[in-house]
């Protein structure tokens, strides 16, 4: 690797290498995978994960994705197909409008009908607002550009059933929802029950290699399966990214309440010290945004230097802000965040801040 991106000892960022090196996932997975355990058919690694997150997630059918992009696309096309209707509804910062270059305009000519605000939850009022006939609304549970911010169960049962009355489908980014469901209190399958169609990850949360499933009814799934074959992601040998996910639902799903926790007193900690603030103030998910006082550009130069000669990394991503002077970083509690103290993150991003302005000056 080049001397100038050096692998961290020690990450708060989720998916730095540390547990996701090739021999360690491979180590565990042998730990895991019984000597006869065939690569398909009902034995199979994948069959086994798409009836695990089947039930979990209380729907009739399920179905592997090699990624939550390709998964969520043919969600709505299938959606969109069956209504006669090419417009969805979302929020400003969905996945699908930042990250996955208009795939769903592009390939399936769907379009966006963006709703809200671009920096709040949206609401009830934001829907109403929208004259056109929707072939879907999406919600994303948690908003993850937004700190990992969560509707209330009272707010979102209202919005469902706002769209349910004008015909549209429902379908839920839950490419987080392992980290969600602690903050409802309720189990999986109550909180896909609003849905037509859930999306899961297989590598956030989870820390799998990579892929989704995508759960719905029979016939949506049964569809969603020809456009996999039709979109190239029908993957003869994808039994390690089932195998890695089956791992993660084993180890980690059960620990996300433990997760959320430490979320809520590292931002306890860095609220009362002062030098950043969270957001949000009091975390619903393992997710929080940490703002700083200080310049993107600086940051990331005191966060190399950090990493160059200590080998700690603190941020996988440095985002910028409307003030050129402050700028903000994601934390997702994991287990490489509880490798640091609480005391020692708040000292490490007072430390970043103070190299920081170091710089600018």
């Amino acid at each position: 690797m080049p001397t100038d991106h050096p692998l961290p000892r020690r990450s708060l960022f989720s998916h730095a290498p540390l547990r996701r090196m090739p021999h360690q996932v491979l180590r565990r997975l042998l730990d895991r995978l019984p000597a006869d355990t065939p690569p398909d058919g009902p034995r199979g690694p994948v069959a086994q994960l798409e009836e695990r997150v089947r039930g979990l997630l209380g729907k009739p059918a399920a179905l592997l994705f090699p990624t939550g992009t390709m998964a969520q696309q043919v969600a709505l096309r299938v959606h969109a197909d069956h209504r006669g209707r090419r417009a969805f509804a979302a929020h400003p910062q969905t996945h699908l409008a930042n990250w996955e270059a208009e795939g769903y305009s592009v390939v399936h000519r769907l379009r966006l009908h963006p709703v809200g605000d671009r920096h709040r939850l949206l609401g009830l009022a934001d829907l109403t607002g929208v004259a056109e006939p929707l072939a879907a609304v999406l919600w994303e549970l948690p908003q993850r550009d937004l700190g990992g911010q969560l509707p209330s169960w009272r707010e979102l049962g209202e919005q469902v059933a706002w769209a349910r009355d004008r015909g549209a489908a429902c379908h839920l980014d839950g490419a987080r929802l392992w980290e969600a469901q602690p903050h409802y209190e309720r189990g999986h399958a109550e909180i896909a029950g609003l849905f037509d169609t859930v999306y899961v990850s297989l590598y956030k949360g989870l820390q799998g290699v990579r892929g989704a499933v995508l759960a719905g009814d029979e016939q949506t799934i049964a569809q969603a399966r020809l456009w996999r074959t039709r979109l190239g992601g029908n993957l003869p040998d994808a039994w390690p990214l089932a195998a890695v996910a089956l791992v993660g639902l084993e180890d980690l799903l059960p620990r996300m309440a433990e997760f959320r926790d430490h979320a809520r007193t590292l931002a306890a900690a860095l609220n009362a010290d002062g030098v950043a603030r969270t957001v949000p103030e009091h975390p619903q998910t393992p997710l929080l945004h940490v703002h700083l006082p200080v310049g993107k550009d600086a940051v990331e130069r005191a966060g190399a230097d950090l990493l160059a000669e200590r080998g700690v990394q603190l941020y996988g991503r440095v985002r910028s802000s409307p003030d050129p002077r402050a700028c903000s970083f994601e934390i997702t509690v994991g287990e490489n965040a509880l490798d640091f103290t609480v005391a020692e993150v708040v000292d490490l991003i007072r430390e970043l801040v103070e190299r920081a302005r170091r710089i600018e000056r």
